[in-house]
């Protein structure tokens, strides 16, 4: 899977993964973070994903990282703000008061550009990847976060009935790509069929990775 793949999707609007709401696991989970207005919250691979609006309008700063440039546009056209546009390095930057997203591979994206983060909710990067860049990814997040306490959001369904992206995360999975940096705790399994296919039976778990 390569970045035309997601290019490809954006530009012929193939969205399913795109929610035309917040997740519903986010608002409920979020206070997990224990973070106080102002912290800065990282969302990779965030998309023009509505959970940005929601974290803007509690009073939190936002930092998010995407591919596809013209997915970043449209955020900023719904969220009323004009992004004022920068080259940095082989990232481009959108910042307007309170939010900066990274667009680009996130790959490139390093801890001195990212800049502070307070915590990290994944609701779209770790269940778009497959397994060997779920590996890399998982080494690479903790290390431009400084291993901040994060909120992911993972589906799982019997992977043999669709062959993803969006991937099945079990918890199997989840602990073997975090256990050794963070303490991982399920807060939530909740019944999410119908979301990917009608007849795919989809569960969609909620959990806290603290940094060990």
């Amino acid at each position: 899977m390569d970045a035309d793949f997601w290019h490809s999707k954006w530009e012929k609007n193939e969205i399913g993964f795109h929610q035309n709401k917040p997740n519903d696991l986010f608002p409920r989970h979020f206070d997990r973070l224990d973070l106080t207005p102002g912290a800065r919250v990282f969302l990779p691979l965030c998309g023009k994903t509505l959970d940005i609006g929601w974290l803007l309008s509690k009073g939190y700063t936002v930092a998010g990282a995407e591919l596809n440039e013209s997915a970043i546009r449209q955020l900023f056209e719904g969220l009323k703000l004009t992004p004022h546009v920068s080259a940095v390095g082989p990232l481009i930057q959108y910042s307007a008061p309170g939010i900066d997203i990274f667009v680009g591979d996130i790959f490139d994206l390093d801890a001195k550009l990212l800049g502070t983060v307070d915590a990290v909710y994944d609701r779209a990067a770790l269940v778009a990847l497959p397994t060997e860049m779920r590996e890399k990814y998982a080494r690479h997040l903790p290390e431009i976060t400084q291993a901040a306490p994060q909120l992911l959001i993972t589906l799982d369904y019997d992977q043999a009935e669709m062959k993803g992206p969006p991937f099945a995360i079990d918890e199997a999975e989840v602990r073997r790509l975090y256990s050794a940096a963070f303490q991982i705790d399920l807060l939530e399994k909740a019944d999410a069929s119908g979301s990917l296919k009608k007849d795919i039976r989809v569960h969609q778990a909620a959990w806290h990775l603290q940094p060990r």
